[in-house]
């Protein structure tokens, strides 16, 4: 198969909330997608946000990857390069996190924060690890000289050490530095970025709490941020864009997006 003439990204975790308008939006605008799905469970999600892709014009295929699994991961980057030979950007989307107080010693243990390490760090790393040669080669493509990009969705809670439990903040503050050892690993030829969300409607926290308490969430995140707003899940996928395809100068950073909750102590 020849190689597409439009640019590749792929994004784990798309089945639903931030990966899925993420993918919806690199379609908008005229690339190819590859969309990560996690399994059986949530196949249907992911198929429709292919459907929503191709009826936006995008070429488009919908991959199984635990990203836990380097095998899962490697066989993901081998389905994008033997269907369009390229790879631009990658948005590390894919996460998991139960909801257990902080100070609730005895519910956490080296099970959980090995399970949530596996997928939120060690995961992002395997799949990162495994578009890097198709990234790299993408990057040469043009004669214009240019640089593919990786994102990575990380967490306010990375930043200041709240969130769903301490596994997940210790996981996502991981990430961040993950971000910046990738940046100056991979440079000059893939530029490597983090967006760190607060509260997003639609998010990870929509699938592990049950309505009432999740209300209560948003309820109680919308009233402490200053904007008096939590952010939607189209907003990161925004950002992800512009990081990928607006800003050549922009890579090890971590950008917060969290409605202005740092200010006030998050």
């Amino acid at each position: 198969m020849t190689q597409s003439s439009s640019p590749v990204c792929v994004v784990t975790g798309s089945a639903s909330g931030i990966g899925a308008a993420t993918a919806l939006r690199f379609a908008q605008a005229g690339w190819s997608v590859a969309i990560g799905n996690f399994d059986d469970s949530t196949r249907e999600a992911a198929l429709a946000v292919e459907a929503a892709c191709r009826d936006a014009g995008a070429s488009t295929l919908v991959f199984d990857a635990d990203v836990g699994n380097d095998a899962h991961c490697r066989r993901a980057m081998d389905t994008v390069a033997s269907r369009w030979q390229r790879a631009d950007a990658l948005i590390n989307c894919a996460g998991t996190t139960r909801v257990i107080a902080h100070n609730a010693f005895d519910e956490i243990d080296a099970v959980e924060f090995e399970r949530v390490y596996r997928v939120n760090l060690i995961g992002l790393y395997q799949m990162t690890r495994a578009a890097v040669p198709l990234l790299r080669e993408s990057a040469g493509l043009s004669a214009v000289k240019r640089s593919t990009s990786v994102v990575n969705i990380s967490s306010l809670a990375g930043l200041n050490g709240t969130g769903s439990s301490i596994a997940y903040a210790a996981s996502k503050g991981a990430v961040n530095t993950l971000t910046l050892s990738l940046a100056r690993s991979l440079a000059p030829y893939v530029r490597v970025n983090a967006i760190a969300p607060g509260m997003v409607d639609d998010g990870l926290l929509l699938h592990v709490l049950d309505p009432q308490a999740y209300d209560g969430v948003l309820a109680r995140m919308t009233e402490q941020a200053p904007l008096k707003r939590v952010s939607m899940p189209a907003e990161i996928a925004d950002l992800a864009w512009f990081l990928a395809t607006q800003a050549p100068a922009i890579t090890g950073q971590v950008i917060a997006t969290e409605n202005g909750l740092l200010l006030n102590g998050g």
